[in-house]
This record gives C-alpha cells, structure tokens and sequence, in this order.
C-alpha cells in the first residue's frame, strides 16, 4: 500500500513540474487517476475472491472435523454400550 502512495505521489509532483500545458496535465492526471482506481478496484477484487476461497476451504475443514468428532463419539459410544453389556454379563452369572 505504501508503495502505491509512494507511486502516486511521485506522478503527481512529475506531471505539477513538467512542462506541459494546464490541460495537458489535467488530462494526465485524470487517466492517471482512472488507471489507479481501475488498479485498486483489481486487487481488491483479487482479494476478495482470496477470501472468499479461504472461507470456503476453512468451511469444509470444519465441516470434515466435524463428521470425524462425530464419527469418534457413535464409536465411543458403541464401545461404552458393549462394555456396559458385558459388565452386566459378568455380574449376573
């Protein structure tokens, strides 16, 4: 971002002190202008489709961690019941 800043205000002082007419500049100024919002605009559309991808790939893993815990836990849960049965198998012979 600084870098950007930088850039604009290095073509702004170069195009206050060349020697153009007052027209001249203006209209380099404006395309200059143009060509940063469209610039701006870009990255921020890149960098929004990056967000929207991680936000994606984080909804997944969340969901596949998920479906593991509750794979883990109908397992705990079966192995819980089995013992129980058999403990009580014991207890009443």
């Amino acid at each position: 971002m600084a870098f950007l800043i930088g850039g604009a205000t290095g073509a702004a002082l170069a195009l206050l002190f060349a020697p153009r007419s007052g027209e001249e500049t203006r209209d380099l100024i404006s395309d200059a202008a143009r060509e940063g919002a469209r610039r701006a605009r870009d990255v921020a559309d890149r960098g929004r489709e990056i967000g929207e991808r991680a936000v994606d790939r984080g909804r997944r893993l969340v969901d596949d961690a998920a479906q593991t815990v509750s794979r883990q836990a109908d397992r705990v849960a079966e192995g819980l019941d089995k013992t129980a049965r058999t403990m009580k198998e014991v207890r009443d012979r």
